[in-house]
């Protein structure tokens, strides 16, 4: 008990210390949201986070983080950890695990056994648990031509859409960058990603519009999000470059992005996935500071 409250009064004070880090009509968000314990939210946009880019806290903690702050999900947790979010009244905006790797996916036949066998288990799963989102990677090419790598993934995926449908499980290929981060990796373009969709033909199987992926190798954002939201099914963000905070260090301009993506109707999650780098008082970084770029990052997309 004693952790969780010190846990409760860390989260308190960071949101408190973002104001100084904080720019404009967003600083005075996330004063409110130190006054209040929790941040007061336009509701337009269902916020989330990635459990990897906080991993020095506990999903634990990182669970009373998320409700101090005032959202309700968190991305990319198996179903190990689905009852700790239950527990506080989480949401799996985005489930992961059936996977095999980010680099072995489903464009090589010789993986679909596997993976169909693993998705199936994990949509029975999601079903019971009550989550919709489910995550899947193309895999890395390995030479392969891209033509032949998609009708390897739409064959293989086109096997458990039927059950996914059946379940309303939305199965959502990442987009990643293969120009820095994730090099060889296959669906690394949108256009590539969008040809999937058309080819699999199920409401059910959606891309991951990652904005930090999507700048650093394609550019254009928001124009892409505009034309083409209908195949977008889950969106993230991160700063560019160095896939650190959203704020006003780096190019991307975030409150202009979510209100692209408000007026495309979308209803779905944005899950921030930035690595918080931040530093507190005396050039340390402290956790202090990296919480309080998380309030701060809600506060900057909460148009």
């Amino acid at each position: 008990m004693k952790q969780s409250l010190n846990r409760r009064e860390l989260l308190k004070r960071a949101a408190l210390s973002s104001m100084a880090l904080a720019a404009g009509p967003v600083a005075a968000q996330t004063e409110q949201a130190g006054r209040q314990g929790g941040f007061p939210g336009n509701g337009n946009i269902k916020h989330s986070v990635a459990q990897w880019t906080y991993g020095f806290l506990s999903l634990e903690e990182l669970c009373q983080v998320v409700n101090e702050i005032g959202f309700s999900a968190i991305d990319l947790i198996g179903p190990e950890q689905w009852q700790i979010l239950k527990d506080h009244n989480i949401d799996c905006s985005m489930c992961n695990g059936a996977e095999i790797s980010l680099t072995e996916g489903w464009n090589r036949p010789e993986y679909h056994a596997r993976l169909i066998q693993n998705y199936t288990s994990h949509i029975g799963l999601m079903a019971q648990a009550g989550y919709t989102n489910l995550i899947c990677f193309s895999g890395n090419r390995d030479g392969m031509d891209d033509e032949s790598g998609l009708q390897n993934c739409a064959d293989g995926l086109k096997q458990i859409m039927a059950l996914a449908e059946r379940h309303n499980t939305v199965v959502h290929m990442e987009l990643f960058n293969s120009k820095i981060d994730h090099p060889d990796y296959m669906c690394d373009s949108s256009q590539w990603g969008i040809a999937l969709c058309e080819r699999i033909g199920s409401p059910n199987f959606r891309l991951l519009y990652d904005i930090y992926h999507m700048q650093v190798q394609e550019g254009d954002v928001i124009r892409t999000i505009r034309d083409n939201h209908q195949w977008f099914g889950h969106y993230h963000t991160a700063g560019v470059p160095g896939r650190n905070e959203i704020d006003d260090t780096q190019e991307l301009y975030y409150p202009a992005i979510m209100k692209a993506i408000l007026a495309t109707g979308f209803d779905g999650f944005v899950a921030q996935e930035f690595i918080p780098r931040r530093e507190g008082p005396g050039g340390v970084r402290s956790n202090d500071a990296r919480i309080a770029s998380l309030a701060q990052a809600v506060a900057i997309c909460d148009i």
